[in-house]
């Protein structure tokens, strides 16, 4: 049997009467990333990961409301950039394999 991997679990809901809902791996990070950023919002340049679209595309398609904000950015590489900022107000408990389960918000 292969080595288990540490896995991120935080149980969600939307306030005030949102269900209960568990939610795994990377897109639990995703939303645990945005709650911790509150209205200054996340971005895949401060907090690094291969697929924050699609993470973000996770989290909407289960309820919670998360604004994409387009920003632009000069320099050797001037471009665009999202920075998505969680609009839902939530509840979570977050839970891992490594520390058990502690209270969040």
């Amino acid at each position: 049997m292969g080595k288990r991997k540490n896995t991120l679990t935080v149980i969600a809901r939307v306030l005030p009467d949102g269900q209960a809902m568990t939610i795994d791996g990377r897109p639990a990070w995703a939303l645990l990333e945005l709650h911790r950023a509150g209205p200054e919002g996340c971005t895949p340049y401060h907090n690094p990961a291969p697929r924050w679209s699609h993470y973000v595309y996770q989290l909407r398609g289960l309820g919670f409301a998360v604004e994409t904000i387009t920003e632009s950015h000069g320099g050797q590489f001037a471009g665009h950039h999202a920075r998505y900022v969680l609009r839902s107000r939530i509840s979570l408990v977050v839970k891992s394999d490594q520390d058990g389960k502690r209270a969040a918000a």
